[in-house]
């Protein structure tokens, strides 16, 4: 009877690397648009959670502050900024103040290259005559104004005022861009996906200034007026992408949209990171400006590959049917 020897030469089929590595891609991809087809609706518990969570939160707060949805800073309240051309240590002058002065607030300027102290800023809803008063009994000198020192006081009603305008700027910028979505779209549900999930970032940005603790100012609400912006355009590209696809599925036209719009708000978040840490640092204004940016940006990426992703491709599906 014959035996069968293998041959001592057997033969190897090389893949290239590239070629393996697109083949785990493909098969990433495949198991995980299996996964989404099967779970998208329960991932909208995940924002749906988060929103609950910041309306009781909102009601909770705005009950126990006056009826504020928010922490305001003098510019906001009135009162008076005091500029002090001084190196002094910021805790230790707070730390004085905080019994004897109404709703203090001390922060250090520095210079941008060498970080060297070149001022203090006391914020205070104190008047100027018992801010200056009480200052130069810890500094125990006299203050000029212009000399060394610098005052500026802001009346309650011209804050309140200037509030109001703020706050109704911020209505009517969420109400045109309402208007303009209904109009590129002129399909209600994927319109109101789109208004929702910008509304979303708002207010969850809301809420997590407030427990951090942060007094907005206003510039902080020109920064929510410019999140709005921000939070639209990724959704606006993915609608677009879903809503007029000819020829691809409903799966590719997704995930091609969460590669160029999920690039566009990274790219952005990276970029406002990276200036919170180095420019914001220095300048009160830019910092809550990107301390906003930053945390808007990062729920919007949330709200639009989880929220309106589901929203978008539950309807698109009805819709076949």
């Amino acid at each position: 009877m014959a035996e069968y020897l293998p041959s001592k030469q057997m033969t190897r089929v090389r893949i290239p690397i590239g070629a393996f590595i697109q083949m785990k891609k493909e098969n990433f991809k495949k198991k995980f648009i299996e996964l989404h087809d099967k779970n998208y609706k329960k991932l909208l518990l995940i924002p749906l959670i988060l929103i609950l969570f910041s309306f009781f939160y909102l009601i909770s707060f705005y009950q126990n502050n006056d009826g504020n949805l928010f922490y305001k800073d003098i510019s906001l309240t009135g009162g008076t900024s005091i500029t002090l051309e001084e190196k002094i240590d910021a805790s230790t002058l707070k730390n004085f103040l905080s019994g004897k002065l109404e709703d203090v607030n001390v922060r250090e300027i520095s210079d941008l290259i060498t970080k060297e102290q070149k001022a203090i800023i006391i914020e205070t809803k104190t008047n100027k005559e018992e801010s200056k008063k009480v200052l130069e009994e810890y500094l125990g000198y006299d203050l000029i104004d212009g000399e060394n020192v610098s005052f500026e006081f802001t009346g309650s009603t011209l804050s309140e005022n200037f509030y109001q305008q703020l706050l109704i700027a911020l209505l009517i910028a969420f109400f045109l861009m309402a208007i303009v979505v209904f109009f590129q779209f002129r399909v209600f549900v994927p319109s109101l996906a789109v208004i929702f999930s910008a509304f979303a970032d708002s207010l969850m940005t809301l809420v997590t200034i407030n427990l951090l603790g942060v007094k907005l100012s206003s510039a902080g609400i020109v920064a929510l007026i410019m999140l709005i912006g921000y939070s639209v355009d990724t959704d606006i590209l993915l609608s677009n992408k879903v809503l007029k696809r000819s020829g691809s599925s409903l799966n590719k036209c997704l995930f091609d949209s969460f590669k160029t719009g999920a690039t566009m708000t990274i790219t952005s978040l990276v970029a406002v990171i990276i200036a919170y840490s180095i420019i914001g640092q220095f300048s009160s204004v830019l910092h809550q400006i990107f301390l906003i940016m930053a945390i808007g940006l990062s729920f919007d990426l949330l709200n639009t590959w989880i929220t309106n992703v589901s929203i978008i491709k539950w309807y698109a599906l009805e819709k076949r049917k």
